[in-house]
């Protein structure tokens, strides 16, 4: 493959905030992996860009006005208060917790997207990652998933001023059913998200939808994922119990890459600091001439790949 030019979008703040002790979603994680990257020296092979943090103003070009207000005052001192004027606003709560500088973080994923989507679209650069992004299920009005601001959204609404189409592919455990149902009345963004079985979206139209069982493997993964292609946005991350190896996930995005075009890599999920940190920085290094493959493996378990093997996977194509 030739060599492609990669903008790689990072705020040292991020790695700052915290949802509270205890809580799966670990905003270290990029702190964490953007070392690891720069261990592995690939920094100096990429475009390293700190992107202008999104405004509330810019927010709203897909959430609510008052959502976004709401946002930017909430605090876990008044987060009672405002949810009792606010009912409807589902922050309060074990998922999404009021948590100190929340606005903060949410200007830093959202501005790297879009800054991601501004970048690609002007033609200055052929792949734009962002692993501070990807956070999908974030609805326009409401928190969602340990998500606040729908950053993928954003973005694809950036490139729409620009590109006519957007095909989104999610490759996260859960359902991308945030960006799913914003775009659900547009055929100029096709939403694909392969995702745990029970967690199925309407799938009508431009929304495709893979559910999938526990302990799919990855040469299962890969014929389902491959007939799926032309890629624009791709979270990717390592999650819940799809048994695939850093290589396997790896693969969607190298066939992805493999179409020539342009392409925004996003984070999103992952909730095991360490297999997070170095699946994305394994994939980071898919886009020069090395892959630090040894150190950075994540076997595969010995779980029974529950997805049918009798020929119907046919049937998500």
């Amino acid at each position: 493959m030739s060599k492609r030019r990669v903008a790689y979008y990072y705020d040292s703040d991020v790695g700052a905030y915290t949802y509270g002790y205890g809580h799966l979603m670990k905003p270290q994680r990029m702190r964490i992996t953007h070392e690891l990257v720069s261990a592995y020296g690939m920094l100096d092979k990429m475009h390293i860009l700190r992107a202008k943090r999104a405004s509330a103003e810019t927010m709203t070009r897909f959430h609510t006005d008052e959502y976004i207000e709401f946002l930017s005052k909430v605090t876990p001192d008044n987060v009672e208060e405002l949810m009792s004027q606010r009912s409807r606003f589902l922050v309060l709560g074990d998922d999404n917790p009021a948590f100190e500088g929340i606005f903060e973080f949410c200007s830093i994923s959202a501005g790297g997207s879009i800054a991601a989507a501004e970048r690609i679209a002007s033609g200055a650069t052929d792949i734009a990652i962002n692993w501070a992004g990807g956070l999908h299920h974030a609805k326009k009005r409401e928190a969602s998933g340990f998500c606040y601001i729908n950053d993928i959204v954003l973005g694809i609404i950036e490139l729409l001023r620009s590109v006519p189409r957007v095909l989104y592919i999610d490759i996260d455990c859960h359902h991308g059913d945030g960006v799913e149902e914003a775009f659900y009345t547009t055929d100029r963004v096709m939403t694909c998200s392969f995702h745990k079985y029970g967690e199925e979206g309407k799938g009508k139209g431009y929304a495709v939808n893979v559910p999938l069982k526990d302990g799919v493997t990855d040469e299962s993964f890969r014929s389902i994922f491959e007939p799926v292609h032309l890629a624009v946005f791709q979270p990717s991350v390592i999650a819940g119990c799809l048994n695939l190896t850093m290589q396997g996930h790896a693969n969607c995005l190298q066939y992805v890459r493999s179409r020539n075009i342009p392409l925004i890599l996003l984070g999103g999920g992952g909730y095991t600091v360490k297999n997070v940190v170095r699946a994305w920085t394994y994939e980071t290094a898919l886009f020069e001439w090395f892959g630090p493959r040894y150190r950075l493996e994540v076997l595969p378990n010995n779980m029974e790949d529950m997805n049918v093997k009798d020929g119907s996977l046919d049937e998500v194509r």
